[in-house]
This record gives C-alpha cells, structure tokens and sequence, in this order.
C-alpha cells in the first residue's frame, strides 16, 4: 500500500491548462463520429500519464492541475455526448451547444435525475452513445430501493475495470493502510449479496478486489456461524456491507473468541447513517473496531470515503468521479452550505451520464490541501426525500431528529441515539400527526419513563421548540414555537420492540428516515 513515487516529487512543468491539453488533444477532445468513441484512449490513462509527467501520485498532484485535467475531460463528455441526438437535443434545449469552457458554464448543463437515467438506459437504451451492439458492456441494476421502480445503467467492461484499480488503490493507500497494519495476512469482506440483479455487490466487491496488499472474500450475507469461520483466519479484517448488515455484527460476534474479536479493525457501512446505539454496541464487541462510511450507489460505486473515525467527512477519490453539492439551481454552494449531491462518472466513454442527482444531501467542506492527499470533502445530511412537510412548510427530518433527541434528553434524560435501534418518522398529513417510530429493548420501561417526565402536553412542547431547528441558518427565519403550533400539528413517540412491522423497510432492509401517508 506504499506510492511508488518518490516523496519529493516535483509539480508538474508549465501551466496546468497547457498540461491537460497536452494530455488530451484537440482531435480527441473532440471526436468527429460515435464509431471513433470506443478508440479513445482511457481517462485512467491519462491520469497515469499525468503521474509520469508530474512525477506524484494523481491523488496528491495539486488542484491545478486536478481541476484542469477534469475540465479537459469533462468537455470531452460534453463533445462525445452531442454525438448522440437523444443527448444534443436535451444539451440543446438547456441552452448549451459546444463544450464548456470552464466550470462556471459547466454548472449550466442541466441536471439529470432518475427519469432521465431511465430514459436513456433503459429499453432501447436510446442515450448510448456507442449502441449495446457494439458489445464489451456490463448492465447494472439497482431495485429502486426509495422509489421503488427498478433502473438500469450501462458501463463500459474497460472502463469498469479501470475505476475499480482507481478506487482500490485509493482505498489501501488513503483510507485502510492506517488500520490493517503488521506481516500477518489481511482480509477484506463484503456482506453484500451479488447473486441478484441488484448489482452493489458486485460493484463493491471490483472495488475491494483491486485493493492491494489484502486477500478478498465475497462472502455475501452471513450467519453467525459463517462469521466465526471468517474470522477465525489469522491476522487484521476490514469488511463491508450495507448499514444494516453492519449494525448486525454486534449480535453475530457473541461466540467469537477475544482473539477473533480483536482483530476486527474495520467496518464500513453503506450509504446512510449508523445510529449510535449500534455504534456502541460493536465497539463494545469488538475493541479494536473503527466504523466508517463508504457512501456509494450503483451508478457511482465510490463516491466517497470516511479517512478517520474522528472526522465524519467523506473524501472523493481524485479522478474517479465529479462530485458537485449544488443548489436548486444547478450551482455549487459554498463551504460549510448544504446542497444536493450531484456525480458524473469521469470513466464513461461510450455511455456518459452528465450531472445525475442521486437523492442524497450533503455538505460541503473545506478540501484536503496539504501534504499528501489533495481531494475535495462533503458530509452527508440526509436523504433529498427525508423531509417533514408540516402544511406550507418543509423541514429537514435529519435536523428535526437531533433537535428532538437533544431536547428529549435534557425532558427525560433518555437519548434515543443511545437506546433506539432504528428510528422513523411517519407523517399522516390528512390527521396532521407524526409519530416518531422508536425500535428499543426496553418498551414498557422507556414508554413509563416519557409519559412520567413529559406528562400529557410536555412531548407537545418539545416538538414545537425543536422542529424549527431543523431549518438550515439560512432560513431560520421562516418558523418559530407559535407558527409550529398553529400549523395545527401533532407529535408522538411511540416506542416498539426491535423488527416491528411498523417500521417500515425496503425490499434490502434499509429504513428510510421518513414516511409520508395520507
């Protein structure tokens, strides 16, 4: 997991502009037919070519010369794309005609969502650039887990393979070099299943794969027998699996010996959040445990990676992909604004996919600019659904959730993020009431300890002195107690056992945050 290059490694020679179009030419930022497509050489390598000419790895070359190449490569998708009619009719529509000259006009192409992945992949396919026929394809399905209509993608088999030796590589080095240290062997699971069409498993699992200097199991979903197999081999173990299947391994550990246990270092849950009663739960199975997040999708499979347990902050992996957090105008937010996640696959020759919303809300944060690494950062703030609508008005149920559980300690001295296993929110609009669903051990003795301390209009109390913390600093302005009160809303907590059918989850057991009913 060691660079190959040496440690005082000079920037590269000219102007960064001057680099990326030396990298990629005129005649290939432009290619002159679709036929042409396929021929053209890799972005994977023209990052290496980047990395022999400034003699650094691509990850810690300075963001001059990152943000170049990207733009060269970007305008290049845009060329490619106006290929396609299907793709030069919607670029034409949103105003753009020729390749965007810098990031600014970039931010003007118009965002594609769901719909538009749909549309375009999806049948016929009509948005391939380089038609299925050609061959050396790979389609990639995703169930729908929050809307619940399946969607496809297409990617090239080449290009496939080029991001997963991109992110491996990035991951040995940056994120789990720090944790699986010493001679013994290393291991790196996945829990995720890559027998269905469902493909996170297999995408996930190319990327583990490439990870240099481990030994790789694909283990699929596991018992409790099957993890004592798995960690009875000797030496340091990472392994990787959706929130739930994560937040499992608690229980799942109980028989493991202390040896077993200790030489757990690192689990990496899915997109999401990890409550921390689960947290609390694995680290007190296992003492040497880090938890981290590594935020994918099917149509981006590394999108970002938590470095460090201390920080909550996900970093892109350079060259991989274009992260954007943008406004509801399609603009990039400032450092420390929340916006939507937005991602280009920079590896798409023959299929692009220009600015797709995956649904997910982030922050964005200062970029790593120092020694080493250099690579833009961002938090995840919620899912773009999971919003509390209290008649004109929309609320972050993310904020709304920490506001709440802050003033539910201090009422009750009971911390939901301790003692619950999943919450969620569910909003009957018509009745005008949101339960907060609350899976515990305790249900009597946590639902007396509430009624005590709240009496019969206290909970009301806390609900309309937190909510209007759930709105960003910027528009703290628009609520206050009373508007909440007469909004005409109710709240409750209701607290039932672990599993119950009244949390509702997806078809791959996630739980969304929010449920909206009539």
């Amino acid at each position: 997991m060691t660079s190959v290059f040496e440690p005082q490694s000079q920037v590269a020679p000219g102007d960064a502009t001057e680099l990326a179009d030396r990298l990629i030419p005129d005649w290939e930022v432009k290619p002159g037919s679709a036929a042409v497509v396929p021929h053209l050489d890799s972005f994977a390598g023209k990052i290496r070519e980047c990395e022999r000419i400034c003699r650094t790895p691509y990850s810690e070359i300075p963001h001059a010369v990152q943000n170049a190449l990207t733009l060269r490569r970007l305008q290049q998708m845009v060329n490619t794309c106006r290929l396609n009619p299907l793709w030069r009719d919607r670029l034409t529509e949103g105003g753009i005609t020729g390749a965007p000259a810098t990031f600014e006009e970039w931010q003007r192409i118009p965002l594609s969502d769901k719909d538009t992945q749909r549309d375009f992949f999806m049948g016929e396919r009509p948005g391939m650039v380089v038609p299925l026929g050609h061959g050396g394809f790979e389609v990639v399905a995703s169930g729908g887990t929050s809307g619940g209509r399946p969607l496809e993608i297409v990617y090239s088999l080449r290009e496939l393979r080029d991001t997963y030796e991109i992110a491996g590589h990035f991951m040995g080095t940056y994120q789990l070099a720090a944790y699986l240290r010493g001679t013994d062997p290393k291991w790196l699971y996945t829990t995720l299943a890559d027998y269905q069409m469902w493909s996170s498993g297999t995408m996930v699992g190319g990327v583990l794969q490439n990870v240099p200097g481990v030994n790789y199991i694909g283990a699929g979903p596991v018992s409790a027998g099957v993890l004592e197999h798995m960690f009875s081999y000797p030496g340091p173990k990472a392994l990787m699996g959706i929130t739930a299947g994560i937040a499992i391994l608690g229980e799942l550990g109980a028989g493991l010996s202390r040896e077993a246990r200790d030489s757990f270092r690192v689990a990496l849950y899915g997109s999401g959040v990890l409550p921390q009663r689960k947290r609390a739960e694995l680290q007190a199975m296992y003492p040497n445990l880090a938890i981290l997040s590594y935020f994918a999708a099917t149509q981006a499979e590394t999108i970002g990676l938590q470095l460090r347990a201390e920080s909550p902050y996900l970093a892109s992996v350079p060259g991989l992909h274009l992260v954007e957090i943008v406004d509801d105008e399609g603009r990039w937010v400032g450092d420390g604004e929340e916006g939507e996640l937005v991602v280009t696959r920079l590896h798409a020759h023959e299929a692009p996919l220009l600015r797709l919303k995956l649904g997910d809300r982030m922050i964005r944060r200062p970029r790593l600019d120092g020694p080493g690494l250099k690579t833009s950062q961002f938090e995840f703030a919620g899912r773009t659904g999971d919003v509390l609508h209290l008649a004109d008005s929309q609320y972050s149920a993310a904020r709304a959730y920490d506001a709440l559980r802050e003033e539910l300690s201090a009422a009750t001295g009971v911390d939901l993020g301790e003692v619950a296993h999943e919450v969620q929110f569910v909003n009957h609009r018509e009745e005008r009431l949101i339960t907060l669903f609350a899976a515990v051990d305790d249900v009597p003795g946590l639902s007396f300890r509430f009624d005590r301390a709240l009496g019969p209009y206290g909970l009301q109390r806390v609900f309309v002195n937190a909510v209007p913390r759930a709105l960003s600093l910027f528009n703290q302005g628009e609520a206050n107690p009373l508007s909440v009160e007469r909004t005409g809303y109710r709240f409750q907590v209701a607290f039932v056992p672990r599993s119950s059918p009244e949390i509702e989850r997806t078809a791959v057991g996630k739980v969304p945050l929010v449920r909206d009913r009539g």
